[in-house]
């Protein structure tokens, strides 16, 4: 008989093979914009091991490339991260009869997509081995997924013709990660807030457009909780 591990490992692999697509181009997009800013080849690879957050990666380059005091990189890096604060939170629960090291592990591999298609079935289910099964075979594929591709962009920068349009094809994956997250009104509403509040102050100094446009989503969000729950009270 199969164990839970691999039935689990198998069922967490098959649900997010799917959108594990769009991690291609945006991770290649990752690796030449470090390239591109005059990161060397170890110096890219060791940021891509050390940080491995696409999104704050892609964020904290511009600040690097201009010189920004480091108080202001580490602070756009951990703002652009702050929602892997909230899907620790909501996933703490599955991992409550584990090891340290274990935990520790999850942290380092936790993705959005991998929340974003799994978090539901984790926390459902019982059995803590195809649990963990579940979570670790696709975060783990990512990872190396993650790794592989993102060395292709820095090892290929030179090499990767001007008029591909990866750019376009990040934003797209990143929409197509985003959205199986907006299921609620409230996160609808952070989410629309804090991308129309990024491009209304993308003129600030510093590119603090980005950090000033996730406050006004996470304000926006909790807001609109706050009022649903009144709501569903009265």
């Amino acid at each position: 008989m199969e164990s839970e591990f691999r039935r689990g490992a198998r069922e967490g692999l098959r649900d997010f093979l799917p959108i594990s697509v769009g991690l291609l181009p945006w991770a290649m997009v990752t690796g030449i914009a470090m390239r591109s800013i005059g990161l060397s080849e170890i110096e890219a690879l060791g940021m891509n091991l050390l940080v491995y957050a696409g999104t704050a990666q892609l964020g904290a380059l511009p600040l690097i490339a201009v010189g920004a005091p480091l108080w202001l990189i580490v602070l756009t890096a951990l703002a652009l991260n702050l929602r892997f604060v909230i899907f620790s939170a909501a996933i703490a629960p599955v991992f409550h009869d584990s090891s340290f090291a274990r935990r520790l592990a999850s942290s380092y591999l936790l993705v959005d997509g991998v929340f974003a298609v799994g978090a539901e079935k984790l926390l459902q289910a019982e059995d803590s081995h195809w649990r963990w099964g579940y979570y670790i075979a696709p975060s783990a594929f990512n990872w190396c997924v993650w790794q592989v591709f993102t060395a292709l962009g820095i090892f290929g920068a030179e090499f990767m013709p001007r008029d591909w349009s990866l750019e376009f094809m990040v934003t797209i994956a990143l929409m197509v990660m985003v959205l199986p997250m907006v299921r609620t009104r409230p996160m609808l509403v952070a989410a629309l807030a804090g991308g129309l509040g990024a491009v209304l102050l993308r003129g600030l100094p510093l590119r603090l457009g980005v950090v000033a446009g996730i406050a006004v989503g996470i304000a926006a969000g909790f807001a609109a909780e706050h009022w649903q729950q009144r709501g569903a009270r009265s």
